[in-house]
């Protein structure tokens, strides 16, 4: 239990430190518990969307649902691929590269990535309301999990004293890797309708991506690099999503109309 409080501590900003405090060496080992914590962050950001929904457009709704993670998460994961991009973008080294993303100034490359980041993440509002918050929740618990994975397939980057968070993270044992299997699967199999599940591949295949380009780069990864996995799968599953989505209209199979509580047009 210390260690998935300790996760809940580590991946967001809610005061559960109050709750007891937790050894330091818990710390290594919040990443199995990742997944779970998409649980409470996906959950909010779903629950926000889906109330001010109820009284506003569904792009404004989005957008304050985005906002509501960003609160709760203090921007972990968007400083990370903020780090990501200008160090792959700007370092021509492994060190050089690692040098740049520790450095706690956003360059360029940080915030380009971040607006293309964020544009593409706002054509999900062109989906049903219902809908987007399945797919929200659904896509936080599952890209967790895929991300969660760097720890287990490459090496920490750099050494203990040197990452911004003062701790390495252990691999995971057999029965960490199955809890965040469960976890990050359980939502999808549960919510998200059988015709959207080939749209669950596009984060593993973007972690695979991220992967072998870490591995060339870093021969590692560190925190920022499990930062924007997450981000980036997470996209890549929204995407997904909006193309099984048209896929599925250009052969007129239409499944979005039970999501539908207010007026939508979708072409």
């Amino acid at each position: 239990m210390n260690n998935i409080l300790a996760s809940f501590i580590f991946f967001t900003r809610l005061p559960f430190w109050k709750i007891k405090e937790v050894p330091a060496e818990c710390f290594k080992h919040v990443v199995p518990y990742w997944p779970l914590t998409g649980w409470l962050t996906g959950g909010l950001m779903a629950g926000a969307l889906w109330l001010s929904g109820q009284i506003l457009p569904v792009s404004i709704a989005w957008i304050i649902a985005v906002i509501v993670r960003l609160l709760v998460t203090g921007c972990l994961h968007e400083d990370g691929l903020a780090d990501f991009m200008d160090g792959f973008g700007g370092g021509t080294t492994r060190e050089r590269t690692l040098a740049i993303m520790k450095d706690s100034h956003i360059g360029s490359y940080g915030v380009i990535g971040l607006i293309f980041y964020f544009l593409l993440l706002l054509q999900m509002r062109n989906l049903p309301l219902n809908f987007l918050c399945i797919l929200v929740f659904c896509g936080d618990c599952w890209s967790k999990f895929c991300a969660s994975q760097l720890i287990n397939y490459l090496p920490y980057a750099r050494k203990e004293e040197d990452s911004k968070a003062k701790v390495v993270y252990n691999r995971m044992s057999r029965k960490e890797l199955i809890s965040a299997f469960v976890c990050g699967l359980i939502p999808f199999v549960l919510l998200l309708p059988i015709r959207m599940w080939p749209a669950t591949l596009f984060p593993l295949l973007t972690f695979a991506l991220l992967c072998r380009l870490m591995k060339r780069r870093l021969q590692g990864y560190t925190g920022d690099c499990c930062g924007a996995a997450f981000l980036l799968c997470e996209l890549s599953f929204y995407i997904g999503s909006l193309i099984m989505v048209y896929i599925y209209a250009g052969y007129g199979i239409d499944f979005l109309t039970k999501y539908v509580s207010v007026p939508f047009y979708f072409h």
